[in-house]
Formats: structure tokens, C-alpha cells, sequence
């Protein structure tokens, strides 16, 4: 199965539990972490997650179940596809 990684990017104020409904969203779906950076800085939370979105199904789908979580915990979270987030933020 071929790799194709994406960007996950979470960002809201602090929580208990953001990162364990986030990933098992992504676990849910058949997609792996490979690196994941969080801080917190006084009450705000932010994420970011390198992951392998090969042998996920329905990417929309995923989209869609991270924004139902996100929505649920009050964070807003991003996926996007390696290259579209490179092609983004090119200097």
C-alpha cells in the first residue's frame, strides 16, 4: 500500500480529551500517525499531526467526522493533503 501523508492541524482552547478523540477518529478510519507536535500555551491548545492517509477510504468522510469532533470539543481541525499544504505555505 502506497504512502500519502497529510497535515492535521488542531487548534481551540485546552481540553481533557482532545487528543484521544481526534486520534481515535483517525484510528477509526485507517490512518496512522507518523508525528504529532502539541503545546499548550496558557489555555489555548494547538496540534499538529503528520499522518499516512493511504489506506483511508473516504477522505471527505474523515473531513467530515473531524469536524463533527471538532464542533463536539469547541477546536477547529484541518486536514490536508501533504502537497496542498506545502503548495500553501511556500515562502
Amino acid at each position: 500500500m502506497e504512502r500519502r501523508r497529510a497535515v492535521v492541524s488542531v487548534i481551540g482552547k485546552d481540553q481533557v480529551g482532545i487528543i484521544a478523540k481526534v486520534t481515535t477518529v483517525l484510528a477509526d478510519k485507517n490512518i496512522n500517525v507518523l508525528d504529532i507536535s502539541q503545546t499548550i500555551v496558557e489555555e489555548f491548545f494547538t496540534m499538529m499531526m503528520v499522518v499516512d492517509v493511504g489506506a483511508a477510504q473516504d477522505l471527505d468522510g474523515v473531513r467530515k467526522s473531524l469536524d463533527t469532533i471538532g464542533n463536539e470539543v469547541g477546536v477547529q481541525i484541518h486536514l490536508q493533503l501533504e502537497e496542498v499544504f506545502q503548495a500553501m505555505h511556500r515562502v
